[in-house]
């Protein structure tokens, strides 16, 4: 599913409305945005704020469509006619006997009702807001009943994901047609709520070239690799992990287990021989064999010759920062066609040799603070995440995944936002179960960009399936057991779908 910025939207929009027309547009928009209603609203009225444009539109179409169980009041200037869609709704809402009231909202209206529609702006806002606007925000913001966003809370910026001062704070936002981009970028994403979309019909026109995209979830069932009749073990994923140290040789169990978990059938963990014996103790079902980091060229050797019989290779999980271990892992990158996903110790060791992947099918998972020393251009703050991404990804043409609350994930030719994660994933050791996930979807056959975003979603999904079973003290080895849950497809239930 396309993730528009505004400009992207308005050609979506505008392509749809001359094929099906713009009313019947806006009374599909009216009835997503009434069956998600029930869903968030408390005893009281449904109090909607209408603006001057389509946004507003929608917010009379969706109190037309609304039965009459509820008072129902709008906010709106009735100076302002509009487009022909906006006129019909909100006709039908008069018709309807929903109660109009001018555009000075009343505290104790918005105090007592059950659900409030922000429609002041919608997705063709311009930041910073107007006096009114503002002043509308202020009082939804103040008021205290869930608040259900249209397109995108009012203050978002709708394709960079900046908000402006007062910005409305969201129980949840229905994107119409697509989900915006701004919608999964920080800071937008901590003021939208869940984020529901129903594609009103839109999910055919094509969308513009170097558009983001989001996973549904049954874009990542369809994606997700699945055994046939005729697998064995190899033929079932066999990545080697490259991971571990003696100071940390649970970056390498979590790996393998994540490996594991991920459905490989024959995971291999290489590990200095220091390291050994604390994984043996924690691995059973995987094989782990050792190699002398104190002779990089010999372990070279050894490692290249495991190659032979997997099918990816995971790298870095713990490997240390010692100067031997950094001739390893390039050593290693250098001599093998194989995928790779790169993380942890991997990225240090490859800052300054970026080179050597050119032309491999590589994907690194660096955080922000890996990220800074990949790309040699210091701090990348929230606001610049995308733009740092896409540059670096055209400079050094390899798919990378930058974590964070808004992972994104790129190659030269495709972006994606992640819509899936919890906070619950900020404990050590739950990127090192990615890198292994993302290391058995490599050597099941996907290729790079899809092995990251699947990866990804999946990861996400397995920490939330976690953080509920454990509202306190989730683990990185809880998400990795989360992960045959987390691969189970939602149901498809009629009307808007929940993106998170």
């Amino acid at each position: 599913m396309r993730a528009p910025t505004a400009a992207e939207m308005r050609a979506i929009d505008a392509a749809a409305v001359a094929r099906d027309g713009e009313v019947t547009l806006m009374r599909r928009a009216g009835e997503a945005i009434a069956a998600l209603v029930p869903r968030y609203a408390q005893p009281g009225a449904v109090v909607g704020i209408a603006g001057a444009g389509n946004n507003g539109g929608d917010v009379f179409a969706a109190l037309a469509a609304l039965d009459e169980s509820r008072p129902r009041i709008v906010y709106c200037d009735p100076t302002i006619e509009g487009s022909a869609a906006r006129r019909e709704a909100r006709e039908r809402a008069r018709a309807g006997g929903v109660i109009f009231r001018p555009l000075i909202v009343d505290p104790v209206v918005l105090r007592d009702a059950g659900v409030l529609l922000d429609g002041v702006l919608g997705a063709n806002a311009r930041l910073p807001l107007d006096p009114v606007s503002a002043s509308l925000v202020v009082a939804m913001n103040d008021a205290g009943p869930p608040i259900v966003a249209i397109d995108v809370p009012t203050g978002l910026d709708p394709t960079t994901g900046a908000i402006d001062e007062p910005c409305v704070h969201a129980a949840a936002t229905i994107a119409l047609g697509a989900p915006k981009l701004g919608c999964f970028l920080e800071p937008g994403r901590s003021v939208i709520g869940d984020l529901w979309c129903d594609d009103l019909g839109m999910s055919d026109v094509p969308a513009s070239e170097g558009a983001a995209h989001v996973l549904t979830n049954a874009e990542f069932i369809g994606l997700l690799p699945h055994r046939d009749g005729e697998s064995e073990k190899r033929r079932s994923g066999a990545p080697l992990i490259l991971a571990g140290s003696a100071q940390f040789p649970g970056a390498a169990v979590l790996c393998a287990r994540g490996a594991a978990r991920a459905g490989a059938g024959y995971v291999t963990v290489a590990t200095p021989a220091s390291a050994a014996a604390a994984l043996r103790s924690h691995l059973i079902e995987q094989v782990v064999v050792t190699f002398d980091d104190d002779d990089a060229g010999a372990a070279a050797n050894e490692i290249c010759d495991l190659l032979n019989h997997c099918g990816s290779i995971g790298i870095g999980p713990g490997l240390g920062l010692g100067e031997g271990v950094g001739t390893i892992v390039r050593t290693v990158i250098e001599r093998t066609d194989l995928p790779i996903v790169a993380d942890a110790s991997a990225l240090f060791h490859l800052a300054k040799h970026l080179n050597i992947l050119r032309g491999k099918r590589v994907v690194l998972t660096p955080h922000a603070g890996e990220f800074a020393r990949l790309s040699g251009q210091g701090t990348v703050e929230p606001p610049a995440r995308l733009s740092r991404l896409r540059a670096f990804v055209a400079e050094h043409g390899v798919t990378t995944l930058l974590k964070g609350r808004s992972t994104l994930i790129a190659d030269p030719a495709n972006v994606h936002v992640n819509p899936t994660g919890t906070p619950a994933l900020a404990t050590a050791g739950t990127g090192d179960v990615l890198t292994g996930i993302i290391a058995t979807l490599l050597a099941q056959g996907l290729p790079p960009i899809d092995a990251a975003r699947v990866g990804a979603y999946w990861h996400g999904r397995a920490g939330s399936i976690a953080a509920v079973a454990r509202p306190v003290g989730v683990i990185a080895g809880d998400v990795a057991e989360a992960l045959a849950e987390a691969a189970r497809p939602d149901p498809v239930l009629p009307g808007p779908q929940r993106i998170f």
